[in-house]
């Protein structure tokens, strides 16, 4: 008895070891072929190692294959069935087990009860899966077990203990009322996190669309006044170079805005190509010249003339990302000041600097840097620098800040030299 139990209790660990697979499976939902692939694979194992540990009760052998058969057909669909059916019978000529022909003959009829199954078993309700594999698990075993006996000549081995046979059907139909109900939370707890996911993106396109919104508002109800005062006859000349002038810099800001939510939108790299790090540093120098004399900042340029070295990425975006970043360290010093623009090789990678002696940063402000809507300006998104920070960690980098209040902030990108 002793062994009838431990035979029985190995049989139920290989059935519901699936269980413990599904989840990973279950995402594989929305690619068909991959889905039933798994769904195959995962079942097939499970009904050759139910077969390779059988029962012997009365003459006949026992065992749960028709479990994961029924399991894995009626949530796999016709396809995996007809694998699962194919590799069950190959599999029991592997363990040369006799009558292979009537073995076939007596296991084919259950193929058609499981069309008839299957076309709304998807529809039903948790109760009527549970009922519907239960009574399907059932019928392979009695179908099959019924022919097969009547073709060997045997079918006094049927009744020959209808005790135990009635006890070894109930412990199937629990067993397998189990596995289909685990599954069907297991679906629920899936389309809840789903739709989870779903409401939280809703949630983050209408906060945008809000942020947006209130961002250009600004700019355009500034514009807007300025615009009902050109209308003043009295306006002198003076007073409408001012105002025009007003309006381009909100206009300005207006496509600055835009242009950070479009980056935001699109931060993946285009074009990889490998780029020189000393070039780029000198570029953006130049680029930041104009924009520094106009602040009364001095840019000082240190890089490594002995030797050139590249790392790969999207040389556009890497531009974006760091005149961006340097744009931003300039805006830091408001009273003048120095931005320092270094390269550097440590432990096998390309390191770049951009320090500045401006305002600088608390911890809090570190922390929260490069997150939506956080800015230490008081007219910026803070998305352009979350967006520089996508880029730089797209090209595989390493970003490091240092910074303390009124000494100003130091940018470390380490990226992985390129050979």
């Amino acid at each position: 008895m002793l062994g009838y139990f431990k035979d029985f209790v190995l049989n139920i660990f290989i059935i519901c070891s699936p269980l413990a697979v599904y989840p990973y499976i279950h995402k594989a939902k929305g690619n068909k072929v991959l889905y039933r692939f798994f769904v195959s694979i995962l079942f097939s194992l499970s009904i050759m190692m139910t077969m390779s540990f059988p029962i012997h009760l009365n003459g006949l052998i026992y065992d749960f294959r028709s479990i994961p058969l029924a399991i894995g057909a009626l949530y796999g669909g016709i396809q995996v069935s007809i694998c699962l059916y194919v590799v069950l019978m190959l599999y029991r000529f592997f363990l040369n087990s006799p009558n292979g022909l009537e073995y076939v003959i007596s296991l084919l009829p259950s193929f058609v009860v499981l069309a008839l199954f299957y076309k709304r078993f998807h529809a039903l309700s948790l109760a009527r899966k549970v009922a519907v594999v239960i009574v399907f698990c059932s019928l392979i075993k009695l179908i099959t077990f019924t022919i097969y006996l009547a073709l060997i000549g045997e079918m006094e081995l049927l009744l020959a203990n209808p005790m135990g046979t009635l006890q070894t059907y109930l412990l199937q139909a629990v067993i397998a009322g189990l596995c289909a109900y685990v599954i069907h939370i297991q679906d629920q707890f899936f389309l809840m996190q789903e739709e989870m996911v779903r409401s939280e993106k809703l949630k983050v396109v209408g906060d945008m669309a809000a942020s947006v919104a209130h961002e250009i508002r600004n700019p355009l109800t500034t514009i807007r006044g300025f615009i009902h005062l050109f209308a003043t006859a009295d306006l002198g000349k003076e007073k409408k170079e001012t105002y025009k002038r007003i309006c381009f810099e909100e206009l300005d800001r207006a496509e600055l805005i835009i242009s950070d939510y479009l980056s935001l939108a699109k931060p993946d790299l285009e074009v990889v190509e490998a780029i020189n790090i000393n070039h780029e540093i000198h570029y953006l120098a130049n680029v930041l010249m104009t924009y520094a004399n106009y602040h009364n900042i001095e840019i000082d340029v240190k890089t490594m003339k002995e030797q050139e070295f590249h790392i790969h990425g999207d040389r556009n975006k890497f531009r974006q990302a760091l005149i961006n970043i340097g744009k931003n360290a300039i805006e830091a010093m408001q009273s003048g000041g120095l931005l320092v623009l270094k390269t550097d090789i440590r432990d096998d990678h390309a390191l770049i600097v951009l320090s500045d002696n401006g305002s600088g940063m608390a911890p809090e402000q570190m922390k929260r840097l490069g997150t939506p809507y956080y800015s230490t300006k008081e007219k910026g998104t803070g998305l352009g620098t979350m967006v520089s920070f996508s880029i730089i960690k797209k090209m595989n980098g390493k970003i490091d800040i240092k910074s303390e209040l009124g000494i100003g902030t130091e940018f470390y990108f380490s990226f992985p030299k390129a050979n």
